[in-house]
């Protein structure tokens, strides 16, 4: 190797200037030998990183999905609500055999939820890793997005809506004369029960006090 480099910078320094010649000559090596190692270094570290489709291979492709999305939370509103449901109540339960005057109040968990149809996609990032010590790295990653659907409605772009879900009761509290009669009380509780999918835990029954 010493010989051949040896004969290669005779070669190169031939000639007129030729110790500057070989100079140049042995810095260039030198620069090249260094750039080699670089790229080198570079490819042992190198990242090998792939973009996934959203066709996800080993994965259940991007389909339809629904998102709540709670109603705007204004205290007027949760009132308006419990105020519609407490008259509801109270009208159906006075015409139950055995009830006289009801009065009813009502305590919700929240407003009306509007569940919305979306168009999700999938991406899956994969990762692998190596360092100069030797090991190595396997890293994947998952993402999800999605879009609302929007459909075409007088000319306006509208949100699809899947379904309405009802606000849900936290609280009954029922004053009803006749409801001293257990039978009536029973009636009571069976039918908010059943009719406002309340359970049992969260219904107060108590009679009404009689007028003086």
């Amino acid at each position: 190797m010493a010989k051949w480099l040896q004969s290669l910078e005779k070669w190169v320094g031939g000639g007129p200037g030729g110790t500057k010649r070989v100079q140049t000559f042995r810095w260039l090596l030198i620069l090249g030998l260094v750039g080699i190692g670089l790229l080198l270094f570079a490819a042992f570290n190198h990242m090998n990183v792939k973009q996934v489709d959203s066709v996800n291979e080993g994965r259940e492709p991007p389909n339809e999905q629904t998102t709540a999305v709670p109603a705007p939370e204004d205290p007027s509103s949760y009132a308006s609500i419990e105020q519609v449901m407490e008259n509801r109540m109270k009208n159906i339960l006075e015409t139950i055999v055995g009830v006289g005057e009801v009065e009813a109040a009502v305590t919700i968990d929240s407003t009306e939820e509007i569940v919305y149809q979306r168009q999700m996609k999938d991406s899956q990032q994969v990762t692998d890793e190596s360092d100069p010590n030797g090991a190595k790295r396997h890293v994947t990653q998952y993402s999800r997005d999605g879009e609302i659907v929007t459909l075409e409605v007088s000319g306006n772009q509208t949100p699809a809506i899947v379904k309405k879900v009802k606000p849900k009761i936290r609280g009954v509290v029922i004053v009803a004369k006749g409801a001293e009669n257990r039978i009536v009380k029973n009636l009571i509780i069976d039918a908010i029960e059943k009719g406002f999918s309340v359970p049992y835990s969260k219904i107060s029954v108590a009679p009404r006090k009689q007028a003086q």
